[in-house]
């Protein structure tokens, strides 16, 4: 590092801050050691390597110097103050260290050590106790049982991997943020290989007294960093992570997120089956969606997307161009786009006269478009190609997916690609993806695509796979709902499952639809709440220790007149009684039988990290075993939420399927649309569960045939 350089980094640095282990003008190993191979000697050689231009202080009790340095005997022997200290030494020896670099004022510190929170009790007591010391006097931690970090723009390596800070200069960088060191180092290759330009690469390990959601917020301001690319196993502070990603993209930063979990099984819930569909993974994937994050599925996606979203600044929203050269693949693209779910805009000779004109008479106006192997006789078909799809703003972006062969192929092929980028200067994405990977392709072509900003894939199918996830981030909706909380007079304190005949109380003056019911105790009330109601009726056993009233026999439906009813009374009784012997009921709930219609399930969840959630899809009885539903943030509008509803795998049975009429899809969103409301405004309910909601043909509405309600435990001093 430069003196230029030192002079940058902020002249009085606050305790507690994270410059002081980003951007740290003084360092200080302990552990210190010049044996090759040694945690010490790795972090020393990268300092070096790079050109560290700050002070360096060694520790090692054994040595009174290393190399031409001199060596402290022990961390009391530091000046106060020195920025961050990186501890090279034993699990046994981390906690003394820690407190004695406290007692010096040593503002972060990067721990190697592994075995605390993940090796038991005493190491989880002895990281609690790190990220004590560390709150008491303003220290930053990273780690422990990292691979520490690196810093790029002041080419500051504080890592045992053997690396070199690569200058980033007046290059926009990719931040690294991984809780997994050695993923970190991964992309930290990944990158490197394919010459973009990184600021930090950040291994937060087991995270004791700094979390992800630290390192975001210093990146957010960070001018030298336009993508977060993450790699995140716990989210351990949600709500924090979330407003710092909403920030980010604010200001025009994107976060890649891979989080590995999606075929964990979901959180167990003591309740209703929202609860046990909506998962944690499900949940983590709405939540940061909505916040503005990109998420990858693949180690692979996540470096695709992220040099995407590097090179091209203004990312594609909506389907691309593909310009190909062989009708096979033509086919495939086809079949794999559609699998994908992503559109390709559709052309033809009629509606794309510009494109026929630079075209030979033989090569049709498709997309994806077959150009042949004319290229080869014809070279600048690919510079007039190029062109005419430019300046096509049915295209958010174009895939030249090229057959490479070898270095005279390439030769022929890439000048005019290059030509038509120089002289066009487009504002939409090209994404060069050779057909033929491993094809021997001169280097120096690869270098001037990525000059021009064009992304360079070896291979197609991850090109397209990116541009799903790119396209799915892009046509997000934004905007978000301003209707105000639910005003609810009398909601109960008790804490545990509000029955359903109590819920549907609660909820009826909101605007939910429910069948006409009455709870009676007595079989002349039942037959009295029957003749007021209405034949046909139903029974519903009620008691909040009968979640599932199924399941117990709890349920007896189609009694057509009060004969039927005398005895569905009995069996109902009957039943529970063989089922559940010392259940005491509060009564059965009376109510007219519904007509026939497709059933959902709606549901709310106020989960304990991420907040209020919505789910939605198809429901009844095979609710679990389908798990047809999406996950919806609570702020989206009834215009959002029906375009959510149309993503269900079976949404064809909405818009009407072999000739049935489109279904009320509306009603449905303004049941979503309540529910939503009712969670912002009541925090102490854990979750609601509609199943089913039964849709009926457009205009007719959708009701909701069963509730229930689950809230917090009520306080001791409440």
């Amino acid at each position: 590092m430069t003196v230029e350089i030192i002079s940058r980094l902020p002249s009085t640095l606050p305790g507690g801050s994270m410059e002081r282990l980003l951007r740290p003008r003084s360092v200080a190993i302990v552990g210190a050691s010049d044996r090759p191979g040694s945690l010490g000697a790795s972090v020393l050689s990268n300092l070096d390597r790079s050109g560290y231009a700050g002070v360096i202080h060694l520790i090692n009790p054994k040595r009174t110097e290393i190399g031409d340095r001199p060596c402290l005997a022990s961390i009391e022997d530091l000046p106060d103050g020195v920025d961050a200290a990186v501890l090279a030494v034993p699990r046994a020896a981390v906690l003394g260290s820690i407190e004695a670099l406290a007692r010096r004022r040593v503002g972060a510190t990067i721990i190697f050590s592994a075995g605390f929170a993940e090796g038991g009790e005493e190491g989880l007591a002895d990281q609690r106790e790190i990220a004590r010391i560390a709150a008491e006097v303003g220290m930053v931690i990273e780690g422990p049982n990292c691979l520490g970090m690196v810093n790029h723009v002041d080419r500051i390596p504080l890592t045992f991997i053997e690396t070199s800070a690569e200058e980033l200069g007046e290059r926009p960088g990719i931040a690294i943020v991984s809780q997994s060191g050695a993923m970190a180092a991964v992309l930290g290759v990944t990158f490197a290989s394919r010459d973009l330009g990184l600021s930090y690469s950040i291994s937060t390990g087991n995270e004791a007294a700094s979390g992800l959601e630290d390192y975001v917020e210093f990146l957010v301001e960070d001018t030298s960093t336009r993508v977060i690319a993450m790699i995140v196993e716990q989210f351990r502070k949600p709500a924090r992570f979330l407003a710092a990603a909403r920030k980010a993209s604010a200001k025009g930063k994107r976060i890649v997120l891979l989080h590995p979990g999606r075929s964990s099984a979901a959180r167990e819930s003591a309740a209703t089956h929202t609860g046990a569909m909506a998962g944690d993974y499900q949940v983590m994937r709405a939540k940061v969606a909505r916040a503005g994050i990109i998420l990858a599925e693949t180690l692979e996606e996540l470096g695709d997307i992220a040099e995407i979203a590097l090179r091209c600044p203004m990312l594609p929203a909506g389907g691309p161009a593909v310009l190909g050269e062989s009708g096979a693949f033509k086919a495939l693209t086809l079949d794999l786009c559609e699998e994908l779910g992503l559109d390709l805009p559709s052309i033809d000779d009629e509606t794309a006269p510009a494109l026929r004109a630079v075209l030979p008479p033989f090569v049709g106006v498709s997309n994806p478009l077959d150009l042949t192997a004319q290229g080869l006789v014809e070279p600048d078909l690919y510079e007039r190609t190029l062109t005419a799809l430019f300046d096509d703003a049915r295209f958010a972006s174009i895939v030249a997916c090229i057959i490479q062969t070898d270095p005279v192929t390439s030769a022929i092929k890439l000048p005019p690609i290059l030509k038509a980028v120089r002289e066009h200067k487009p504002e939409k994405p090209l994404i060069f993806a050779g057909l033929d990977e491993g094809a021997p392709i001169p280097v120096d072509y690869i270098a001037q695509l990525r000059a021009l900003g064009i992304v360079y894939f070896p291979s197609t199918e991850r090109a397209f796979r990116a541009l799903k996830r790119i396209d799915e981030f892009a046509g997000r909706d934004v905007t978000a709902s301003t209707a105000p909380p639910v005003a609810i007079v009398g909601f109960p304190l008790q804490g545990g499952v509000i029955p359903e005949y109590r819920a549907k109380q609660i909820l009826a003056p909101l605007g939910i639809p429910f069948p006409e019911g009455r709870l009676a105790t007595t079989l002349e009330q039942a037959l009295a709440a029957a003749a007021a109601v209405g034949y046909p009726v139903v029974l519903k056993a009620q008691s909040p220790d009968l979640s599932h009233k199924s399941d117990a026999g709890g349920v007896v439906i189609g009694l057509a007149d009060a004969a039927s009813l005398k005895e569905g009374w009995v069996k109902l009784h009957a039943d529970i009684a063989r089922h559940r012997p010392n259940l005491i009921l509060d009564g059965v709930l009376i109510e007219a039988m519904g007509k026939r219609g497709i059933e959902l399930i709606i549901g709310a969840r106020n989960d304990p990290d991420w907040g209020p959630v919505i789910l939605a899809g198809f429901g009844g009885v095979a609710a679990e075993i389908l798990r047809d539903v999406r996950i919806l943030t609570p702020d989206l509008l009834d215009d959002a939420i029906i375009r959510e509803l149309y993503r269900l795998k079976n949404a064809p049975l909405l818009r009407g399927f072999r000739g049935s009429q489109p279904l009320d899809v509306g009603a449905a969103a303004r049941i979503i649309a309540t529910l939503s409301r009712l969670l912002l405004a009541e925090p102490t309910i854990r979750e609601i569960d509609l199943n089913p909601v039964v849709i009926y043909p457009d205009g007719e509405g959708a009701i909701a045939l069963d509730a229930l309600i689950l809230t917090a435990p009520v306080p001791a001093d409440a």
